[in-house]
């Protein structure tokens, strides 16, 4: 990949151009500040709408179709779209991926493919003179070759496609953490190249993170914006992983092994082998996804290594690969403005910044948000960056529905046991399991007492609930505690609703209730004063 042009070549304020100074001039002299001029040219009616922000007037044009027109100092770049329909394409390829990883160990189908062991085993030990993995041959490994080169051979096809997007991205990552860069092959195990992908357990991205794991290394996770899904973000948090994973176990077979399934999958497998460390001789005690997921790995080092010999091509597209930059977005902008404004379709948005989950780029306190465009658009947007927000910014006050509330999924949470939970219901909340909650807090038994704080790491993400400040029949009562008076109507569940983090179980703990009649005029307790 060409180094990518810095986006500071293109931060010019428009308002030093001689159109813009020409068209405050004129709206400097009109009358009516609120008004919209139209101005005549040889190629149609331009429109130049008045926005105010903090006193100073911004300025966007459009033509009579109604589309923007933002000038970029560099008009004589153009460059193609992105593969879009190859790269969505992947979507579909990645259960496939599933089913070959999963597949058993041991195939029994015997594949028709012009491929010799004694070819096979001359070319795995070229590959393994170059690369820190340990390539051997043998049987179970050539099976999963041979496997990919037929009936998976359109997805390998598709991936020696796609990977010229990716792997520039993934092989400055890897480099940039001293990672081997044929860990890059990886995220066609995981994922197929594709984003968005997301397995039954919710992992979720190109490399397949679980919510917990991906919180350790620094991804994001809120109501706007999933890291696991951004390409680099989600590389360089692999990167640390893979790293930490290597430190552990100072092979890279075994680390692969650990990023699959767990380290604590691998010790188990390595107990159970009598103290084998070489991956292929752990193999059998490894759980069965683990056991096809570095043969599948290898598999596909193999074919990109040998493309050209099974007649595998990298098939160009139609238009050409183009590079892409960043710039870091200062107010909130949605994807539908942003394809207006620089004329790129929210489809290619979204494949260039799959991370933004409503497709709406938040503005944060304390972070940081890029948006990815082509480069000749980038130009447009920095050139024009303060009319842009400011139109977005008018668009937006105008809208009828309020867009919704920024809220962080918390990484680690304090749980109150209340009457009726039990281990089993309490990691299905959080999406993570019984052994885990064992483990984080010390516990011998699954027995559990009421009251008793537990500490979890959840796996999915946790919003935490708030109680409602205020309420019709709501009291606040001393100590800080609150009431409930039961009106004529009430029952436990509409009182419960009415009170968010306040549950059926609850109201009875807290005020000694069995049964579920009320008498209107009894107060109820809101909390368990005795905490």
């Amino acid at each position: 990949m060409k180094q990518s042009l810095s986006v500071a070549v293109f931060a010019v304020l428009l308002s030093a151009s001689p159109f813009v100074r020409a068209q405050q001039s004129e709206i400097a002299q009109n009358k009516s500040k609120d008004s919209v001029l139209l101005q005549e040219e040889e190629n149609g009616t331009i429109t130049v709408s008045n926005i105010k922000i903090d006193g100073q007037l911004m300025a966007l044009e459009t033509h009579e179709d109604g589309k923007f027109k933002l000038r970029d100092l560099e008009e004589a770049w153009r460059y193609d779209s992105l593969w879009l329909k190859e790269l969505h394409s992947n979507a579909d390829l990645f259960s496939d991926m599933l089913l070959e990883v999963q597949n058993d160990s041991e195939l029994e189908e015997a594949f028709e493919v012009d491929l010799p062991t004694d070819t096979l085993k001359a070319r795995l030990a070229r590959m393994n003179e170059k690369t820190p993995f340990n390539i051997t041959y043998n049987s179970s490994l050539e099976s999963v070759i041979k496997s990919f080169l037929t009936r998976r051979r359109d997805l390998m096809q598709r991936m020696i496609t796609a990977s010229q997007f990716y792997f520039p991205l993934f092989e400055q990552e890897l480099d940039n953490q001293n990672i081997p860069l044929e860990i890059k092959y990886l995220a066609i195990v995981e994922s197929a190249l594709n984003p968005k992908a997301r397995s039954r357990v919710g992992a979720k991205g190109l490399w397949q993170f679980m919510y917990s794991t991906g919180k350790m290394y620094g991804l994001d996770v809120s109501s706007y914006v999933d890291e696991r899904h951004d390409p680099i973000m989600a590389t360089k948090a692999a990167s640390k992983y893979l790293s930490r994973l290597y430190d552990i176990f100072g092979d890279w077979d075994l680390a692969l092994a650990a990023y699959n399934s767990g380290p604590g999958n691998v010790n188990k497998a390595i107990r159970r082998s009598g103290g084998y460390e070489n991956y292929w001789n752990i193999r059998p005690f490894l759980p069965r996804e683990t056991a096809g997921y570095l043969p599948a790995f290898l598999a596909t080092m193999y074919i990109f290594e040998y493309a050209e010999e099974h007649g595998l091509q990298y098939k160009k597209a139609d238009r050409p690969y183009f590079e892409t930059d960043t710039v870091h977005v200062k107010n909130l902008i949605t994807f539908d403005q942003i394809s207006k404004l620089v004329d790129i379709g929210t489809e290619e948005l979204e494949m260039l910044n799959p991370a933004y989950k409503l497709n709406i780029i938040p503005k944060v306190e304390g972070k940081n948000y890029a948006l990815r465009l082509p480069i000749a658009k980038i130009g447009k947007f920095v050139s024009n960056e303060e009319e842009i927000y400011a139109y977005a910014k008018k668009e937006l006050d105008s809208l009828e529905k309020p867009l919704p509330n920024m809220v962080t999924a918390e990484d680690q949470i304090r749980y109150r046991v209340k009457s009726g939970d039990y281990l089993g219901k309490i990691a299905e909340q959080y999406g993570v399991g019984v052994s885990q909650i064992k483990s984080w807090n010390g516990l011998r038994s699954n027995n559990l007492r009421v009251g008793q704080r537990l500490t979890i790491y959840p796996r999915k993400p946790y919003i935490a609930q708030k109680t409602s400040k205020s309420s019709n029949s709501g009291t606040t009562v001393a100590g800080g505690s609150k009431i409930h008076t039961v009106q004529s109507g009430d029952s436990l569940w509409t009182i419960s609703k009415k009170y968010p983090g306040v549950s059926i179980e609850n109201l009875r703990e807290w005020n000694g209730i069995s049964g579920n009649n009320l008498k209107p005029g009894t107060k109820l307790k809101l909390c368990d004063c005795s905490s």
